[in-house]
Formats: C-alpha cells, sequence, structure tokens
C-alpha cells in the first residue's frame, strides 16, 4: 500500500529528463529495466522491462511496483504483453503521483508534474507506436485525469501512436483496468480519438 506522503505541489520533483539521467540510489538490472526517475519516491515516470519489442501501457497512476517487485497490475500487464507477442512492456500513468487509492492523489493536479509525464510520453513514442489504453473507469475519480487524457490522445496522434485495449469497455467506454483481466487476453484497437469525442461533444 502505498498512501502519498506529501503532495506533488510540495514534493521536490525531477523533470523526466533529470530523472532518467540521474544516477539509481538501489540495486537493479539496468540492462533489463527501465526505471525513472531510478528510486522509489513519491511519483514515477516509467517503469518496464528494455526488449526490441515493446508494448507501452498506458494506466491510471503509480503504486507500489518497483524492478523485481512488480505488484498484480504490472504482473498483469507483463502477462498479457506476452501473450500478444511483445517481448517487453513499458508501463506509464496518466498522472505520475504514487497512489496505490486513487482518492489518496491530490485533489489538484500538479502542472509541472503533468507536463513532466507527458515528456515521458513522449519519449516512450520514440521507442514503440504501440499504446494500450488501461486506465479504467476509475479514471473520474479526479476530474484533470480527463485533461490527462485528452494530452496522451493528442500527443499520440502528433506521434502516430496505435492504440490498443484489452477486455471489455466500461458503460462509458473507459478502457479496462489490467489487474482483472486473463492472461491470454487479447489486445484490440480502442479508437482513442472517439473516445476523447465523446466527452467534447
Amino acid at each position: 500500500m502505498h498512501v502519498p506522503g506529501t503532495s506533488m505541489h510540495q514534493a521536490e520533483l525531477k523533470t523526466f529528463e533529470e530523472a532518467l539521467s540521474e544516477a539509481p540510489r538501489e540495486e537493479y538490472d539496468r540492462g533489463k529495466w527501465l526505471y525513472v526517475p531510478p528510486y522509489y519516491t513519491e511519483y514515477r515516470y516509467v517503469l518496464g522491462t528494455l526488449g526490441e519489442r515493446p508494448l507501452l501501457c498506458v494506466g491510471l497512476n503509480p503504486s507500489t511496483a518497483a524492478p523485481g517487485a512488480l505488484d498484480n497490475t504490472l504482473k498483469s500487464v507483463q502477462r498479457v504483453a506476452t501473450h500478444n507477442g511483445y517481448d517487453s512492456f513499458l508501463m506509464m500513468n496518466l498522472y505520475a503521483q504514487r497512489a496505490t487509492r486513487p482518492r489518496d492523489m491530490d485533489a489538484d493536479e500538479s502542472g509541472f508534474l503533468r507536463r513532466e509525464n507527458l515528456a515521458a510520453f513522449r519519449c516512450l513514442l520514440g521507442r514503440t507506436k504501440d499504446v494500450w489504453a488501461a486506465w479504467g473507469a476509475v479514471m473520474e475519480t479526479r476530474g484533470y485525469l480527463r485533461d490527462c487524457v485528452r494530452d496522451f490522445v493528442r500527443q499520440g496522434r502528433a506521434e502516430g501512436a496505435r492504440w490498443l485495449t484489452a477486455g471489455r469497455r466500461s458503460a462509458k467506454g473507459h478502457p479496462h483496468h489490467p489487474l482483472y483481466l486473463k492472461k491470454d487476453s487479447p489486445l484490440e484497437p480502442f479508437d482513442a480519438e472517439g473516445y476523447l469525442a465523446s466527452w467534447e461533444g
């Protein structure tokens, strides 16, 4: 369980580029893992494995996972990625604040964290264009998450992202969260533009 120890408005946050180039404070195989920042802290831009054909998964917000210590959500992401022919996965989220329960996230977004998280997404789109939308209906917990979705869809449009999803979507069209998916769940095309348009009228 991760309960935020501080607000993102008060935390000492690194830009994505600063965090990407920072020296690890913990032992893990840097030839296998991409971990940004490279230590456990109140936020996480990216956690994933390195390979030739990665799948980029976008969830809601990070919880406790770290290299070699995946939580159940990340274990499911890894299984589904492998089943669908990917040799690695890259996990990031609509918002980078660690909180096991989304209701514990800050009530108001940090503009800095939102901007730098989008920079992480832009960087990862240089590694793969296959993006698995996996944030679930709980994204309605915070109003700013809708704006984060809008950022990701627009950035994906500019970079040629191919959006995918797995499992049944919610009544409002939200993509399924990975946690309870079967390991052999197929990835299917996801109309991210239509999903966004359903809000924007």
